[in-house]
Parts: C-alpha cells; sequence; structure tokens
C-alpha cells in the first residue's frame, strides 16, 4: 500500500493594514490625478516620507492628506517636497569621483562628443561635481550634461548653482579626495551665507524634468550616473530604471550607481559587467 504524502497548505496571505492600504490610496491618488508615480518606491520609503509630510503640513492622518491633494494642487506641489526629499552633496564619496578620473575619463577621452546622464540629480551637487571633473580633465567642452529629476524645485535650484556656505568645507575636502587639480574656491564666488558656482560649468548641461517610473530614453550617453535613487525603488522599478540606464548607454558605456545600491539580484545583473565593483561602477556587456 503506498502512503502519499498530503499537499503542503499555502501560506495564508496576510491582508494589508489600514495604514498601507491609506498609503496605497494617496499614491494611486496622486499618479491619476498628477502623473507622478511614486507606488513602486518602497513601502518603508512612501512611510518615512508621508508621516514627515503630515507633520510638516499639519494634517492628522493620510486619508485627511489625500482629500487635500486630490482638492488642492498648491498641497501636492508642498508634498512633492517632501516624496522627494533632496539629500545630496558635492563629490560625495570621492572615491567614486577618483575612479571616474582613473577608469572612466581615459575612454571619454577617445570619443569626439560625450554625452552624460545625471538620473536623480536633486539639486545639482552631482552635477556641478561632473563638470569640474570633466573640465579638468579637458573634456567638458565636447561634453553635454543631461540632468534630470521629477523635483522642478530642486530642478530651479540646480539651475543657479547656489549653495549653502557652510556645505563648502566638507565639499573642499571631498573635491580633494576625489582627485581634485585645483584650489576648489577657483570654481565659485562667496557672497554672505551662499556661494554661486561658475555659470559657465552649466553651458552645456541639459535640466530636465523625466521619471524614471514612466519615462522612456531620450539620448545615446556614454556614462550615467543615478547615485541612490534605486534605493528608494523597489525591485520592479529598479529592473526598469536599470533597463532604461541599459538601452540609454552607447556599446561598452559606464553606468555608476550609489554606494548602497547593486544590480546583483535584478534582471540586468549579467548585462553589466563590473569595472570597479567597490565603487559600483559598471560597464555595458551588451
Amino acid at each position: 500500500m503506498t502512503s502519499s504524502t498530503p499537499a503542503s497548505t499555502p501560506p495564508a496571505l496576510v491582508p494589508p493594514g489600514n495604514d498601507e492600504i491609506d498609503l496605497r490610496l494617496l499614491m494611486e491618488a496622486i499618479y491619476l490625478k498628477y502623473s507622478y508615480d511614486f507606488r513602486d518606491y518602497t513601502g518603508a520609503s512612501q512611510k518615512r516620507r508621508v508621516t514627515y509630510a503630515l507633520t510638516q503640513l499639519g494634517l492628522s492622518s493620510v486619508s485627511a492628506l489625500q482629500e487635500q491633494v486630490l482638492r488642492e494642487p498648491t498641497i501636492f506641489t508642498r508634498l512633492l517636497q517632501y516624496l522627494t526629499i533632496p539629500v545630496s552633496e558635492m563629490f560625495r564619496d570621492p572615491s567614486y569621483f577618483l575612479a571616474l578620473r582613473r577608469q572612466v575619463v581615459p575612454v571619454l577621452h577617445t570619443y569626439p562628443s560625450i554625452k552624460v546622464w545625471v538620473a536623480g540629480c536633486s539639486t545639482g551637487e552631482e552635477v556641478y561635481s561632473l563638470a569640474i571633473l570633466l573640465r579638468e580633465e579637458g573634456l567638458l567642452d565636447r561634453s553635454r550634461i543631461y540632468a534630470t529629476d521629477i523635483n522642478f524645485a530642486s530642478l530651479d535650484k540646480a539651475r543657479q548653482g547656489i549653495f549653502a556656505l557652510d556645505t563648502l568645507q566638507k565639499y573642499t575636502v571631498n573635491y580633494q579626495r576625489a582627485g581634485g587639480t585645483r584650489a576648489f574656491s577657483d570654481y565659485y564666488v562667496a557672497a554672505y551665507d551662499a556661494a554661486r558656482f561658475d555659470p559657465s560649468l552649466c553651458a552645456n548641461v541639459i535640466f530636465a524634468d523625466h521619471s524614471l517610473a514612466t519615462d522612456s530614453v531620450f539620448a545615446e550617453t556614454q556614462l550615467v550616473s543615478c547615485r541612490n535613487v534605486l534605493i528608494y525603488f523597489n525591485r520592479q522599478l529598479q529592473d526598469r530604471a536599470l533597463g532604461l540606464f541599459h538601452e540609454s548607454l552607447c556599446h561598452r558605456g559606464f553606468l555608476g550607481l550609489g554606494s548602497k545600491e547593486s544590480i546583483d539580484f535584478s534582471g540586468y545583473a549579467t548585462r553589466f559587467d563590473p569595472l570597479v565593483r567597490a565603487e559600483r561602477l559598471f560597464r555595458k556587456a551588451s
């Protein structure tokens, strides 16, 4: 007599709690009303930023926030600043920029013209960092930098190139550790409590609204730098973004990610070769 093993019972699905449902409804409402897609941002990121927004806006619940967002476009404009909190600094992770100088720049020199995409450029610190690096390497005049973000207020700040004076000491140290060849103060003029960076650094920069969640590729590039953005995305949205980068990059083009980001478990793990793994620098494999 043959004994049979009873089929294993599938684990019961745990229904989402009310807080999670409220967050999903808010993100869906934002997408339907304003076409900004935060639905595939991680739940932890959504919760943290919305909780902060509730405090700043003086609202007691996510459902109250949703009602305000649907009725008052000005409330959404304010909310957008909290959903895309800019966190950046010039020459952040100096060893990354040093690796660019040593491993990527020699190849960029072989191109008659260069296109760079800074995806999720926030308030522009990385854009100016790359512009300074390219100028020092004699490449800026034949480069075009596409600086994109979904936060129009951040893009406006990036265009201005004005940064708080109290950040300059740290930025200077970062610049020196990144292999800077001049005095960092050569690149800006200080006045009162702010520093304005040389506008010529951005003469070939195009600042543009672009969403990695909904928009498509717009140019062929030799270098894509998207740092500390994917950590806020779920796996599906990470794969979508990596797909855009792969499509945008030319044959054997370069991809730079943030220090806590990886492609190892993505759908594009085999489509990029590690160039400097410790610095999250990759090269398009196919």
